[in-house]
This record gives structure tokens, sequence and C-alpha cells, in this order.
């Protein structure tokens, strides 16, 4: 397991939107740019780039996801108390 990864994310407030989200990304659509679009955290306006994070840095059903991530890799819905994530590992 890494110690540190570089992610991005999109949020959305339903899972209902969070499945949209990913029939989207299934057909090819741009992760960055959906999550400028549409992704309700601050992060959205970088295309949902996070940057890179270590373990303890997010809640702990985000941390999970994001590190058993491959390069590349987009994680399932993601419930936290935020809303849905749907996550990228982008390095």
């Amino acid at each position: 397991m890494p110690d540190k990864v570089h992610c991005a994310h999109i949020l959305v407030k339903s899972e209902r939107e969070a499945k949209a989200v990913l029939e989207l990304l299934k057909k090819g659509e741009k992760f960055s740019a959906i999550a400028k679009q549409i992704s309700r955290c601050p992060s959205g306006k970088r295309g949902g780039d996070l940057g890179t994070f270590t373990r303890g840095k997010m809640v702990k059903e985000f941390e999970n996801a994001a590190f058993t991530l491959g390069k590349g890799e987009i994680s399932c819905l993601v419930k936290t108390q935020f809303g849905y994530h749907i996550i990228k590992r982008l390095e």
C-alpha cells in the first residue's frame, strides 16, 4: 500500500447524480471536465484535483477507496458525510 496518493474526485449530493456521473465516465467523458461542471467541492475548479495526500488526511471511507486504487483507476461510489464521491487516482 502506498504512503501517499494523488487523486481527483467528483462530489455530488445524491446517489442518483453519482450513478449518472459514472455512466458519463463509462461513455468516455473526461473526468476533469465533469468535475469542473458539477462537483460540489471547491476542488472542482481544478478538475477535482486534490493533490497528494497521506493517510489520515481524509475521512475514512474516502481514504479506504483512494488508497486501494491503481494509477488511472476510478472508484465506484463512495458515500461520506459530505455526499457521494467518485475518485480517480492520478499518480
